[in-house]
């Protein structure tokens, strides 16, 4: 049965019930207070399934994370009609403010999942239950908390750190500094990783691993370039029986979803095609207009000449119109848009009978492919260009590429900038690239990009007035 343990079955999202007037005031009506849930053994599975349907929500699944990680980079452009949705293009030009909604709904986003983790964080250890199960439930949601955290960093920097419920209920705080947020992040991933199984029995297919921790703190280190740090840590993935999936195309669709692969995969769709609650609006809003979504998102001509000649991934990441897809599918001549995105794509034979296109396919977070892609730039990165060569070249001979020609350190650090941006081509990565790697006012300056400026999202207007001043704004801004 795919997915089923981690559909929602808490029906109400817990909140906070002291928070007023300020940054994390989550409290909807019609909502469950915490003081009133976190009974018993039942409460503490529910509140912990309902971080992972978190992961399905809006702002973590759709125009939010399209917009500020994909088109702001040089991989996608804004797509659609023109007209539609036309404020995208503020973040393809990089003219967005601090009062721009996606910035606000990302922000969002990512702090209503960190308050999720904080009410399983706070309130499951007082509750009489399994001891084994409580400690994995509560790994689980450090290890989540770790994740938004990490989304949080990246984009705006420094952000207030909330380690559990705050008894005073104030959550009205300044922001952390990026070191202090990154240590807390990093002990988040140390603890949940002693913890958390390797492997779960198929009924709970999805949730968070040993593997899935210690492949997220690597690329912590990677961010900080530790490259030590790195290196040992995804020397101890590669030993844990994930591996390459052998076909670059079907490993996207939906039959081999949780696949050898996947290290971690947002959960979507269910064996009840009526169970809307289970899917996400990930696909729907890419997904080829009028026919399989809105269109949104589209590959750029800068991206589709980047893949070399004979590269499997090429038309495994590009649905070009008028065409047919490997299951029957032919996409229309005429549209908005030349080509889509085809990591996206599900067979119409599988659409979810839901009026919402696209709903029921996972959003890959972490696949195998990044841990190589991570090792061979920290060995390249303390000088061993040969051994990193030996990732690299895993990864071509799936795409049908010859071995890497790169030798020395520099050829080898461009070669493996190529390959990250072909393997994880739309997938969230590119923009954040070119940022850590110091690429991105070489390659982004067309576009609009500042540097000094546009390395990070500005916080937003709306949480400055909430916190009265107290959480202060990133420069340019």
């Amino acid at each position: 049965m795919k997915k089923s343990i981690i559909s929602m079955s808490l029906v109400a999202v817990l909140t906070v019930s002291s928070c007023s007037d300020n940054v994390l005031d989550l409290t909807p009506e019609n909502k469950i207070l915490s003081s009133q849930f976190f009974k018993n053994p039942a409460d503490a599975v529910s509140a912990t399934n309902q971080i992972y349907t978190n992961l399905r929500e809006w702002g973590l699944a759709a125009f939010a994370p399209l917009a500020l990680l994909n088109i702001a980079s040089d991989d996608v452009e804004k797509g659609s009609a023109p007209a539609d949705a036309s404020f995208m293009n503020d973040y393809e030009f990089f003219k967005y403010t601090s009062t721009e909604g996606q910035i606000g709904t990302y922000w969002g986003g990512q702090f209503g999942g960190v308050n999720l983790c904080n009410q399983v964080i706070s309130n499951v250890p007082q509750i009489k239950m399994d001891e084994a199960l409580k400690n994995r439930l509560i790994a689980e949601a450090k290890f989540f908390r770790a994740y938004h955290y990490f989304n949080l960093v990246r984009t705006f920097g420094g952000v207030p750190i909330f380690n559990g419920l705050r008894t005073d209920g104030n959550y009205n705080q300044p922001r952390n500094t990026v070191e202090e947020v990154y240590a807390f992040i990093q002990k988040d991933l140390l603890e949940s990783s002693a913890i958390l199984p390797q492997k779960y029995s198929t009924e709970e297919t999805g949730r968070a691993t040993k593997g899935a921790a210690l492949s997220l703190l690597a690329k912590t280190y990677l961010y900080q370039k530790n490259w030590a740090k790195v290196k040992e840590t995804t020397e101890t993935v590669m030993t844990m029986g994930y591996d390459l999936f052998p076909d670059y195309y079907k490993m996207f669709r939906i039959e081999n979803e949780n696949s050898v692969e996947s290290i971690l995969e947002v959960q979507c769709g269910g064996d009840n095609n009526l169970d809307v609650v289970n899917y996400s609006q990930y696909g729907e809003v890419q997904g080829v207009r009028g026919m399989f979504g809105w269109g949104f998102g589209i590959p750029s001509e800068s991206l589709i000449n980047a893949f070399e000649k004979g590269d499997k991934r090429k038309d495994a990441t590009i649905l070009y119109r008028g065409t047919t897809t490997p299951e029957g599918d032919f996409i229309e001549k005429e549209g908005d848009n030349p080509y889509y995105n085809f990591k996206v794509y599900v067979p119409m034979a599988l659409q979810p009978n839901v009026g919402s296109w696209q709903g029921n396919q996972n959003i890959r977070l972490i696949r195998f492919a990044e841990i190589l892609l991570m090792n061979a730039e920290a060995n390249n990165e303390l000088g061993n260009p040969a051994t990193a060569a030996i990732s690299i070249n895993r990864l071509r001979k799936r795409a049908g590429l010859p071995n890497t020609t790169a030798t020395s350190q520099d050829a080898m650090r461009t070669a493996i900038k190529q390959e990250r941006r072909v393997e994880l081509a739309m997938e969230w990565d590119r923009f954040l690239d070119l940022v850590r790697t110091g690429d991105a006012e070489r390659v982004l300056g067309p576009k609009g990009f500042k540097k000094g400026k546009n390395e990070l999202y500005p916080i937003p207007d709306s949480e400055i007035t909430l916190s009265r001043g107290i959480l202060t704004q990133n420069p340019g801004y």
